[in-house]
């Protein structure tokens, strides 16, 4: 099974560059194969990708733009559904590939709990108390820092004198 990932190389626009990348980096991070099919310069794959999406998942006119994924000839998704199944971590279910060995698709209440105790985590890392040995500085309020800039400058005018 071969991951088609449609892609237009010289898109003008930033945004859909930006998605393009997204999706690419994140197929070689999770080092799953995939083919890049640029429809800027080949005609045949601009024509076959826009057949192939289907049409409740077209624009209002029509014309699906890249970034645009299929398994084979299963259509996947584009870039909002990619991205949706990567937040839910279940993007190998919106390829249609079956997990690695070892790979744990976390339960909702499970990532919940997980959540909760990184912030707990999060939370004691601030709370902790600071030892008694380090000095710890005043907030300093502009005035006093403007008196204090102005009472070194006379000081070190009358340095001079």
């Amino acid at each position: 099974m071969v991951i088609k990932v449609f892609l237009a190389s010289s898109s003008g626009s930033t945004a859909i560059k930006k998605k393009q990348q997204d999706v690419l980096g994140f197929l070689e991070a999770l080092k799953i194969e995939y083919a890049q099919l640029d429809i800027a310069s080949n005609e045949e794959n601009r024509m076959w990708m826009r057949e192939n999406v289907p049409g409740d998942m077209k624009p209002s006119n029509g014309i699906p733009l890249p970034p645009q994924i299929f398994n084979e000839e299963n259509y996947c998704g584009d870039y909002e559904t990619f991205f949706n199944a990567k937040e839910e971590n279940s993007v190998y279910e919106f390829l249609g590939l079956t997990p690695p060995p070892g790979f744990k698709k976390a339960s909702p209440a499970e990532e919940e709990v997980q959540e909760g105790e990184e912030e707990g985590e999060y939370e004691r890392e601030q709370e902790e108390p600071v030892s008694e040995e380090e000095p710890q500085e005043e907030p300093v309020n502009e005035e006093d820092e403007v008196a204090q800039v102005s009472q070194e400058g006379e000081e070190a005018e009358e340095a001079e004198d």
